[in-house]
């Protein structure tokens, strides 16, 4: 019986050592994605055009941020624009705050999109139906619960024609509100300066490829050849298949950050965090059940078993060198889970402090979020956004991986 303990510790620590190799990593993606990843408003203005941009702003049930989001728009320094509102079928006042909006701004343009077709995620649906009123050469996808800077409209045509790409999107200072939101967020977003780092997606001999949907500006012939919305209409991260699309079919893209320039929402609460973290996991698990449920595990052992194993190695005996062995490796991985969280509070996110000290609570957060997600996945409505329930099983998703 010794003997079969022993041998468990020492796979344990195996798994723990690998934990630490795999954040050793990590940590060297983050620095170097916040550290070479370029702005929107730092590159060589070449630029001496001003075409037409049609923005297409999408709204369901979004009395509360709407105002804020228009307001940045109309404030811009760009003059040729206009702003296609589209109202989803809202069940709240967002209707009659696009119309009001409309009457005193003639750059603001009131769609109310029609019933969403079966087979359709919602937000897609009503990209759709406002860009049928497009009339501009450019296309700016934000939403709704996004809040801009007065000059991100002329920096980001600038950037997009100066350095001649067919697609630009954005990074935002993400907000949160909740607490769990809060301590989570960190912990989720070390996995996007790996296999999902901008320096990744602007390499055009790397796969990586995705939009931020808070803002991406895209030609409308680049939009049109992919296929639109129209070709992503069931995909959840409907964002990233798309720029997956713009990628694969060898148009020139670039993800710059502009976290100083725009704000937009992660989660407003905790359970749209629950729902966004479903998200996550569901297009995988629609994929390739034996990949998300690895990757489940993978994220199980890199953000949360380190804590739990070196908690429990205090309260036995380190005589051997196995335990001892455990020990440190559990001790160490958890110092490189803590020292990831920081990193990514202070350099990206600029969140407090405090909100790394709760990385194991967001570990556990994001793991049961994901096991949910799995469990779900093939459910009648596997997932909630803005009021809406969606069944997934039916349909295979190519959007991002984790």
């Amino acid at each position: 019986m010794e003997l079969i303990i022993e041998i468990i510790i020492y796979i344990v620590s195996a798994i723990l050592i690998g934990i630490c190799g795999a954040w050793i990593f990590l940590i060297k993606s983050m620095i170097e994605t916040f550290t070479l990843t370029p702005y929107l408003d730092k590159f060589e203005n070449n630029n001496k055009t001003t075409p037409k941009v049609s923005i297409i702003l999408p709204a369901r049930n979004e009395e509360k941020y709407l105002p804020n989001c228009l307001d940045s728009l109309i404030d811009q320094d760009y003059e040729n624009y206009e702003i296609i509102v589209i109202d989803d079928s809202s069940e709240d006042s967002t209707g009659k705050i696009i119309a009001e909006y409309a009457k005193k701004n003639s750059k603001i343009i009131h769609v109310s999109a029609d019933k969403k077709p079966e087979g359709w995620m919602g937000k897609n649906w009503a990209c759709m139906q406002g860009y049928k009123q497009v009339t501009g050469e450019l296309l700016l996808f934000t939403d709704a619960d996004t809040k801009h800077s007065r000059q991100v409209i002329s920096l980001s045509v600038s950037h997009l024609l100066s350095l001649q790409l067919d697609a630009l999107s954005v990074i935002p200072k993400l907000l949160t509100f909740d607490f769990l939101t809060k301590v989570s967020l960190p912990m989720i977003s070390t996995f996007l300066h790996t296999r999902f780092s901008p320096i990744n997606v602007n390499n055009p001999k790397k796969k990586a490829a995705y939009f931020f949907g808070s803002f991406f500006i895209i030609t409308k012939k680049t939009y049109e050849q992919v296929g639109m919305h129209e070709g992503v209409k069931h995909e959840i991260i409907e964002d990233g298949a798309l720029g997956k699309k713009v990628k694969e079919s060898g148009h020139k893209m670039r993800i710059v950050r502009g976290d100083h320039l725009i704000d937009a929402v992660w989660a407003r609460d905790s359970s749209t965090l629950w729902h966004a973290l479903k998200r996550l996991m569901i297009p995988l698990y629609l994929q390739s059940e034996k990949i998300a449920i690895g990757s489940f595990f993978a994220v199980l052992f890199l953000l949360f078993i380190p804590f739990p194993i070196f908690a429990i190695t205090n309260f036995i005996a380190i005589d051997s060198t196995s335990t001892k062995i455990l020990y440190f490796s559990s001790a160490i991985a958890s110092a490189l889970i803590y020292t990831g969280a920081v990193i990514e509070v202070k350099m990206g996110l600029k969140l407090k402090l405090i909100h790394a000290v709760f990385a194991p609570l967001g570990g556990l957060v994001i793991t049961l979020g994901f096991f949910t997600g799995l469990m779900q996945a093939k459910s009648a409505s596997s997932v909630s956004w803005r009021g809406r329930s969606y069944s997934m099983k039916d349909h295979t998703q190519s959007s991002l991986s984790i």
